[in-house]
């Protein structure tokens, strides 16, 4: 393997351009030092939150300034991306990290002063034409009203936010600090190390003896410390149910979900609708343990790929290339702002030294979107490029069409246009493959996608409803209790085929995402939304293109399910979920084809 290059040694053509937002660290610097003005400029709104006037001039101030400290943390953010080692980069991101909680703390004040005002009088404010850029903001508060405390009771509830997030930070520092485990072995009785980042890639070798010993490594650490992990996350439980309770919400759920006016029955349907396709998933676990040649399936079994995959890799000309072609349904606006992307330099392509490992997309109001990856030329690189340019387009189609205080959609719609994206490409590819070997590689993509995003975001759901409500009932949330909980549903959702080692249970105390609750349920609604688009744009062309970009151009102007509607998919009915599983049963259909007829060559 080539040892990686340093930063400075990376080609230009292929980092991002972070001129967008700065030229230089220096004009960062002179930007930064200017921010207190503006902030107490802002603070000193305090007291005068009386009117229609005074709202709209503090929440232009507001969104102004929100917007300048979008662009040095961005900014920061990315150059200490770029290289983790280099101590300027480190000083920039100190810098705004602590200065962005000064700011925070500095206009804490204003939901609760505009939200202490008579419901009337807030009405009134909200249907004021001097409001009309803010009704949305403005309604969204209106609606919060019931739930928020007297000014007094605010400001002791948040008082203990540090001490409300403490479980989790305890949870994080055992898991990525603390946590020991013993080596593994493979095949041939080499040791192998263990740890939480190597762990999955672990889970995907091809020599079941390391995948096996590295399993019960693993979650011998997991089980070594379990108490520990069920008093942090009973404590996180509690914590949720105590603040649903103080601020009149029916459960700690209930409160989860009004954030973005999402009604409980989407996350009821979700679950039951999954739960109704469940034979599927028992096909598809059978199918895996039918590939890989195995009397018995194992836990240990389910990550490793059923086939080698495409015996390609590609350039990043090529991938970018692959894309465009696979995007083409979008229309030519779409891909001409891709191929602009391209080559504009949003994206940071190669790994360097100390460079920030996987993938994402950022930016600001102010700048074009910029797109961090690991590119080294294998399906899974070139398919995160398209996951990554999904997000970057929601995103810069909000920002053209929205105002600044309504260009960030919600999290619930995020992983929509990210999966039309890979499923886009995915299609493409398949419409170009023959060879049964690389068609059953691609519709494998495809199958985990569904397995990972579907099925286990959505056991994740059922979990937490569980636990969550034990919490509520006043049950102990004991490590048998939870244990219990998970063991129940890993043999609901994987089957009569899969043999249940005791290490299973333990799993739950490895998931970070259940200490922010009832969020997990939103990869799963995203994924099946995303698939239901992606038919229609295959299907009908131009008649589901136009609302779906128009979705696109909402960021958080609107509701998720008032945007997703608008964009043809109805969230509120079990219809999206239910077309998109039975997609997963096509699928399989013909995986399971192809599996018989390359064990029949």
């Amino acid at each position: 393997m080539a040892e990686l290059r340093k930063r400075k040694d990376m080609d230009p053509a292929y980092t991002w351009d972070l001129s967008t937002l700065y030229q230089d660290d220096q004009a960062w610097e002179k930007d930064l030092t200017s921010l207190d003005e503006e902030a107490d400029r802002t603070a000193a709104f305090q007291g005068r939150l009386k009117d229609a006037a005074s709202i709209r001039a503090y929440l232009d101030a507001v969104t102004a300034l929100d917007r300048r400290v979008s662009n040095l943390y961005v900014y920061a953010s990315c150059r200490h991306d770029e290289d983790t080692a280099e101590n300027d980069a480190k000083t920039l991101l100190a810098k705004i990290s602590a200065k962005y909680a000064e700011v925070m703390a500095k206009i804490s004040f204003a939901e609760p002063e505009i939200l202490s005002l008579p419901a009337e009088t807030l009405r009134s404010v909200t249907e004021d034409p001097q409001i009309a850029p803010y009704r949305f903001t403005m309604q969204k508060l209106l609606e919060e009203k019931p739930h928020i405390l007297s000014a007094e009771n605010e400001k002791l509830l948040a008082s203990f936010s540090e001490v409300l997030s403490n479980p989790a930070q305890t949870a994080s520092a055992l898991q990525d600090t603390d946590l020991r485990f013993a080596d593994a072995k493979d095949s041939r009785g080499e040791s192998v190390p263990v740890n939480e980042s190597g762990y999955i890639l672990l889970q995907q070798s091809g020599d079941r003896t390391l995948r096996e010993s590295s399993f019960r490594s693993f979650y011998q650490g997991y089980r070594e410390h379990i108490n520990t992990f069920a008093s942090t996350y009973s404590g996180a439980v509690k914590g949720a149910v105590a603040e649903a309770r103080a601020r009149h919400y029916s459960s700690s759920r209930a409160m989860a979900m009004a954030e973005e006016n999402v009604p409980e029955e989407v996350y009821d349907n979700l679950v039951a609708t999954v739960r109704k396709h469940m034979p599927a998933m028992y096909r598809y676990v059978a199918l895996r343990k039918k590939i890989l040649g195995l009397s018995d399936l194992h836990y240990y079994d389910v990550y490793t790929p059923l086939t080698q995959g495409i015996d390609h890799t590609w350039t990043y000309e090529e991938a970018q290339k692959l894309i465009l072609d696979a995007l083409e349904p979008l229309g030519k606006t779409y891909t001409d702002t891709v191929r602009s992307a391209f080559a504009s330099r949003w994206i940071d392509v190669y790994p360097n030294q100390n460079k920030a490992g996987g993938a994402y997309s950022g930016g600001t109001y102010d700048s074009n979107p910029f797109i961090l990856t690991n590119f080294t030329g294998d399906y899974n690189s070139v398919s995160t490029v398209a996951h990554e340019m999904g997000h970057s387009m929601h995103t810069w189609l909000s920002r053209q069409a929205q105002p600044p205080q309504y260009a960030n959609y919600t999290l619930f719609v995020a992983e929509v246009a990210s999966t039309v994206n890979e499923n886009l490409l995915v299609e493409n590819l398949l419409k170009q493959t023959k060879d049964p070997a690389d068609r059953l590689f691609l519709l494998n993509q495809y199958l985990e996608g569904f397995k990972g995003t579907v099925y286990r975001q959505t056991m994740f759901a059922e979990f937490e409803r569980d636990a969550h409500k034990l919490a509520e009932e006043g049950g102990a949330l004991t490590p048998a209790a939870l244990n219990g909980i998970y063991e129940r549903l890993v043999r609901d959702y994987f089957g009569p085929e899969m043999v249940m080692d005791d290490e299973v249970a333990y799993e739950w105390a490895r998931i970070p995402h259940f200490y922010r609750p009832f969020y997990v349920y939103k990869y799963a609604t995203s994924y099946s939304a995303a698939v239901a688009i992606e038919e229609k744009i295959l299907h009908d062309g131009d008649a589901a293109v136009k609302p779906y970009l128009e979705f696109l151009s909402m960021g958080g102007s609107d509701y998720p399910l008032v945007e997703l509607a608008h964009g043809g998919v109805d969230m509120r009915t079990p219809e999206p979920v239910d077309l998109a599983l039975q997609k997963f049963e096509r699928i399989l259909d013909e995986a399971e084809a192809l599996a018989d007829q390359i064990k029949a060559q």
